[in-house]
């Protein structure tokens, strides 16, 4: 298997690395115990041919010395756990094709080849087995009849230990791994908290010097963002501020002009410009942040509340569904996301509809429907942006609008960790679907 289809399985760093190092020591471990059993065996090998060697010109000596009467009695005597003697001619069979047989075969002949002249030949079977055939100084035939050992049998309590080493290899891994990737789960999870309320808590900008520094880079990131956030606010206050007071000069001169036309033409652009500096001010607000702590509320309660409003203004909004279950939120900027909604529902449409549901996965649904014109699927997106407006008369002519409404309601659902999302509606209108965290 490649490197890169492993690599393919595991999502998280955490998990990749951890199979990475423990596969790695793992290998590690299965050359090292390779390595040692080879050296094992060939040690074992390299003593087993000594001996033979050595021990097998004692015994032959041995026997050819005794009288032939007592050599069935010394036979067991001189046996030994990978070979032993038979008198007589033994099996025939080819010469030793296997490399250990045939290395057994040339030490017996070096060892005893030059007194009595010895045949080896290999014993047909399913193990290695070998012969050599030579005859006593007396004419008898004497046949060693070896059975080699190639390899050292392994102990009983070996597979246990190897089993215990891997899981100590694991362990380690996943420890080892745990520890280098927890600052980077920490500067994640900073991150992720580091949203328009400009709360994230701060890291510790200590550990190894490379964690260190990414914390105090961070740190500093947030320092920096806040303060454009904070000047950025200041800056639409005074803008506001300073607007005012020309615009109620601009009112009064209005208010002086004799022409009913005309002055109805500037008393409405007064009045949108002065939505305009509430609105970008609003907009700035939840760029900078929502001081509102969440709490517990009553949904179905809130948009009974919210609906209710409309209906006493005149407007056309109903409610289906309910949550059923109380939830954490923070209740004014529900009601400030929900409210954009119905009144772009409401502008566009002349009516708005309220949905409610909890989703398979118990994450809270809202959404807001209408059957205006809707808006192009390449541009569901866009909307979202600040003072974007569309070609379409959804977003221009006699409606108005100053494309702040979605901005300051996406915003906000940043800053409530909710999801805001557009889609068309089949037969027309368009659907604004609020998904908050699940019900508690």
């Amino acid at each position: 298997m490649k490197v890169s289809s492993l690599l393919k399985g595991p999502r998280t760093l955490f998990l990749r690395l951890t199979l990475i190092f423990f596969a790695g020591l793992v290998a590690a471990q299965y050359l090292t115990f390779y390595a040692t059993m080879a050296e094992r065996n060939d040690v074992q090998t390299t003593f087993m041919i000594s001996n033979i060697q050595r021990e097998i010109s004692t015994a032959v000596a041995l026997l050819d010395r005794v009288p032939a009467a007592e050599r069935p009695d010394w036979l067991p005597r001189l046996a030994r756990r990978n070979y032993g003697f038979i008198l007589g001619p033994g099996v025939s069979g080819e010469a030793p094709d296997q490399k250990l047989s045939a290395e057994i075969g040339t030490a017996i002949e070096q060892s005893i080849g030059q007194r009595y002249p010895v045949v080896v030949n290999a014993v047909p079977g399913p193990t290695e087995h070998l012969q050599a055939h030579l005859k006593l100084s007396d004419g008898a035939p004497l046949t060693i009849d070896i059975r080699p050992l190639a390899k050292m049998p392994l102990s009983s309590w070996l597979p246990l230990v190897l089993s215990v080493q891997f899981v100590l290899l694991a362990v380690c891994s996943w420890f080892a791994v745990s520890i280098a990737t927890r600052p980077l789960n920490q500067l994640a999870h900073a991150a992720e908290t580091l949203g328009p309320d400009m709360t994230a808590t701060r890291l510790r900008e200590s550990g190894p010097s490379e964690v260190a520094r990414a914390a105090k880079a961070f740190n500093a990131m947030q320092d920096r963002i806040r303060m454009y956030m904070k000047e950025r606010i200041q800056i639409l206050a005074a803008i506001s501020h300073d607007l005012q007071t020309p615009i109620t000069r601009m009112r009064i001169r209005t208010d002086l002009l004799d022409d009913e036309t005309e002055r109805g033409r500037f008393q409405q652009d007064l009045r949108e410009m002065e939505s305009l500096v509430r609105e970008g001010v609003a907009y700035g607000r939840t760029l900078h942040g929502a001081a509102e702590v969440p709490r517990r509320i009553d949904p179905d309660a809130l948009l009974e509340s919210l609906v209710g409003d409309y209906e006493d203004a005149g407007a056309k909004v109903t409610l289906s569904g309910s949550i059923g279950a109380p939830i954490v939120t923070r209740p004014v900027a529900l009601r400030r996301i929900l409210a954009n909604l119905l009144d772009n529902a409401i502008k566009f449409s002349g009516a708005g509809e309220l949905t409610t549901g909890v989703l398979t996965d118990a994450r809270v649904a809202i959404s807001v429907l209408d059957r205006g014109p809707g808006i192009p699927a390449d541009q569901l997106e866009a909307v979202f942006q600040p003072f974007f407006r569309l070609d379409t008369p959804r977003e221009g002519g006699a409606a108005g609008g100053n494309g702040l409404g979605l901005a300051i309601a996406r915003q906000l659902a940043l800053a409530m960790n909710a999801t805001l999302e557009l889609k068309n509606r089949a037969g027309g209108g368009l659907e604004a679907r609020l998904i908050l965290e699940k019900p508690v």
